[in-house]
């Protein structure tokens, strides 16, 4: 009968093991990632709208800013560590970080691509 009690908590628990296994964080943490990501969400705007950067620096600046956005976001949000899940958590992590630079690297050569490729190379002079 205990097997069968045992059993139905792991059913409920969702695989997570038992309650003392993972924390949800605390409050503290859960304002950190918040004012964490304002600043790492406002940061890119300014970078924009001041101009202080030049463009390929401003757009490697903002491509660093979101993998660390993400990065926040698991940690603090959705409370990925190496200790949680038997380290798949931190697995899920590595694989995250690796689509978003792949997304963002390939996203920049398409539109660096588009840009040189359909700039004008000369203007068409009148015909006389």
């Amino acid at each position: 009968m205990s097997t069968d009690v045992h059993a139905e908590a792991q059913v409920h628990d969702h695989g997570h093991g038992t309650a003392g296994d993972h924390s949800h964080g605390t409050r503290s943490d859960l304002w950190i990632g918040f004012a964490a990501s304002v600043v790492l969400t406002a940061l890119p705007f300014w970078l924009v709208m001041s101009g202080t950067l030049d463009k390929q620096v401003t757009a490697l600046v903002i491509m660093a800013v979101a993998a660390l956005q993400v990065v926040v976001h698991m940690v603090y949000f959705l409370h990925m560590n190496t200790r949680s899940e038997g380290g798949w958590s931190m697995m899920a992590l590595i694989f995250t970080i690796i689509v978003v630079v792949i997304a963002l690297s390939g996203s920049l050569w398409v539109m660096q691509h588009l840009t040189t490729n359909m700039m004008p190379m000369h203007e068409m002079s009148p015909a006389p």
